[in-house]
Order: structure tokens, then C-alpha cells, then sequence
């Protein structure tokens, strides 16, 4: 992965883009009891900015998807190599019982229209 940060790019027709991540947030590892229905393997992807997509039939823990949620914009970003959030992608979800460790991965890279971003 590059170290340097992207600079906004331009579409052609002088509209400034902003360069942002795709992102899934799969669970890793469940080290507790799985009170939520979730399973090793299951997954939720934040695509274009700010739409999350769920596989058919699929669903996401509202409690876990909450602990993750705050670093999303962050990880959508290229940031610098001695950022922690660059090197770190494991959240667990705030339910003890469980103990549901989640993995953030990058999945792709798109230029969005910046007047587009909310």
C-alpha cells in the first residue's frame, strides 16, 4: 500500500473527486457465545460513500454494526502510514458475552465527485 496520500483528482471537466475506499466489515472470530445469529464469515459493505449493503438473505448486528461505525469515514480515507487506524482493522462488539471481533477490509478504490459527498 502506497504511503503517500492521494491528492483530489479531477474528473476532465475541472470537478474536484475525492478518491475513497470501499469497505467490508467481515466477522473474524466469534470467542464467546453468539447470541446475535452472526457467524464467521458474515459481512456488510459500505460502497460509494455511504451505502451499506447487506448479502441476500443477510443480516448485521445493529449492536456490533454500531462499535464499527465511527471508524468507517476514517478507513474510507488514505491516511498517513503512521496513523494508527491505517494499521489497526479489528473492532469488537460491545456485547461481553459475545466477544464478536469484526475485521475492516478495503476492497476497492473509487473517484467520487466531491460535490457529490455528504
Amino acid at each position: 500500500m502506497s504511503t503517500a496520500i492521494p491528492e483530489p483528482s479531477s474528473n476532465g471537466a475541472d470537478e474536484p473527486t475525492s478518491d475513497l475506499y470501499d469497505l467490508r466489515v467481515v466477522v473474524e472470530r466469534i470467542e464467546g457465545r453468539s447470541v446475535c445469529g452472526m457467524a464467521v464469515g458474515d459481512h456488510i459493505d459500505l460502497v460509494e460513500s455511504s451505502r451499506l449493503r447487506l448479502p441476500d438473505g443477510g443480516h448485521f448486528c445493529l449492536y456490533a454494526l454500531q462499535a464499527v461505525l465511527p471508524l468507517l469515514p476514517a478507513k474510507q480515507r488514505q491516511l498517513p502510514a503512521g496513523d494508527w487506524l491505517e494499521r489497526d482493522d479489528l473492532v469488537a462488539c460491545p456485547d461481553p458475552e459475545e466477544r464478536l471481533i469484526m475485521r475492516i477490509e478495503r476492497t476497492g478504490i473509487r473517484s467520487i465527485p466531491t460535490d457529490e459527498l455528504t
